[in-house]
């Protein structure tokens, strides 16, 4: 939970907290929207009421910064978000962890494909916006997301 307020703000760490305290997850069965990420592949499927919809490359954390297997619910959005420790923007951003752990596009597109980032998935800035208003129209406990080994 400290990391999540060094990277995030206050702000974010309660909403975080309160989430897990009350155990708002969702369940597998009830997702209307499923996000599985595969950082094997690097790729992200998301399914859509049971069919999957799209795949997506993406960038999963790096050697040092692993991104943690696990199931997750999304618990805040924020469509414009610039992080002072990593200096850089995160448009379309999803957090979907306690500790930080975030969905987001990236201007570094390059390094989509391969393990890039520090924890978060990386999307397109265009996948990004598509999977960032697919959790805003099911809403976040009818969202789940799994990331595998």
């Amino acid at each position: 939970m400290r990391s999540m307020v060094m990277r995030f703000g206050r702000g974010a760490a309660v909403l975080a907290a309160f989430c897990v305290a009350v155990g708002l997850a969702t369940t597998a069965g009830a997702a209307t929207l499923k996000a599985t990420v595969d950082l094997s592949e690097q790729r992200m499927h998301v399914y859509v009421g049971g069919k999957k919809k799209y795949t997506w490359v993406v960038s999963t954390g790096k050697r040092g910064w692993r991104t943690k297997p696990g199931f997750y619910t999304p618990f805040a959005q924020r469509e414009k978000f610039y992080s002072k420790k990593w200096r850089m923007s995160l448009p379309y951003l999803t957090w979907i962890g306690s500790d930080g752990t975030a969905i987001h596009g990236t201007y570094r597109t390059s390094k989509l494909g391969r393990p890039a980032s520090h924890g978060c998935i990386r999307l397109s800035i265009s996948n990004a916006a598509k999977f960032y208003r697919l959790v805003q129209s099911h809403g976040f406990w009818s969202t789940q997301v799994e990331v595998k080994p």
